[in-house]
């Protein structure tokens, strides 16, 4: 048996649903996805890309129909890419899917259909109570947000030892005993506080989590400028960045086709493409399907693991 993947759809006026067409038959050769989304809203993009629908598809019927407006946010678009999402966050909860691979969602079209939730991993941290963990990556290079869709200015107030630690202990019960590197919040790791002292929060954390654990696992605080160069990545390929920007400009910069968004700490398995809505594309047939595929892969290793 072939493990089952539920696929939350997406923003529907976006590229989800072309990417979820032109890679139905390669993924199915390693997993049996069920696509959240009715048949009259998947005939409807299918018309729009010219793309025959496959025999083989497994749909879990989706409520609220409308009309598909390539490249537009909208309130009915946004919450029926909500709707996907829960629907294939049921289908693992009630044991009828093993992961659940998500597309891309507009957080304007989620706020435009009054929805209380910034993305995906905010939804499911309120939905199960629990404090998930977004890391993005691929093979070469992974790195976890200490903090994700959060203003910049708000960031600093949020590094402190005890949320610090509590973070680093999840994140290594969720990925085992890897080596990661966690960044400073300031220019040269806070300089021994003439740049800033956060780094004193974030250094006593690490200790204490080592400590903890009798092992030496994380390392830092390390400055951020120099933490992706490739002389320092032969060291390590997993990360902890304070902030959004801090850990996803270098990881885009190096890896944006195969990266993917992996939720851990979670009684679920969830992972997402890399990207979002890609809407000044979308039913073009012009969008890439890597991070995709490989969303797929991470999402049968945690199975398989």
């Amino acid at each position: 048996m072939k493990p089952k993947i539920a696929i939350s759809i997406g923003d529907l006026n976006g590229v989800g649903l072309e990417i979820a067409l032109k890679s139905h038959k390669a993924i199915s050769q390693f997993c049996s996805p069920v696509y959240c989304i009715s048949y009259t809203m998947l005939h409807q993009g299918a018309k729009l890309l010219n793309h025959e629908l496959p025999e083989d598809l497994q749909l879990h019927e989706i409520d609220g129909e409308f009309t598909i407006e390539a490249g537009q946010v909208s309130k009915e678009s946004g919450l029926y890419s909500y709707n996907s999402f829960m629907e294939a966050i049921k289908l693992c909860e009630n044991k009828q899917a093993d992961a659940v691979v998500t597309m891309p969602i507009h957080k304007e079209a989620w706020k435009l259909a009054g929805l209380d939730f910034v993305g995906h991993t905010d939804l499911l941290r309120k939905h199960f109570n629990q404090e998930a963990i977004m890391m993005l990556g691929c093979p070469e290079m992974f790195v976890a947000l200490f903090t994700e869709h959060m203003p910049l200015k708000e960031v600093p107030s949020h590094i402190t030892y005890e949320k610090i630690s509590r973070f680093l202990f999840d994140l290594q019960k969720s990925l085992g005993d890897k080596q990661v590197a966690v960044l400073g919040l300031n220019p040269h790791a806070g300089d021994n506080g003439v740049l800033g002292s956060e780094e004193r929060e974030i250094e006593k954390a690490i200790a204490h989590v080592n400590t903890t654990l009798d092992k030496e696992l994380f390392h830092g605080c390390i400055v951020p400028d120099i933490a992706f160069t490739p002389s320092f990545r032969k060291n390590f390929n997993y990360y902890v960045a304070m902030y959004h920007d801090q850990g996803l400009a270098p990881l885009k910069a190096l890896y944006f086709d195969e990266s993917v968004n992996i939720s851990l700490n979670l009684p679920i398995i969830r992972t997402s493409v890399d990207h979002g809505t890609a809407f000044d594309i979308a039913y073009q047939n012009k969008a890439q399907n890597l991070s995709y595929i490989n969303a797929i892969k991470s999402a049968l290793n945690f199975i398989n693991n």
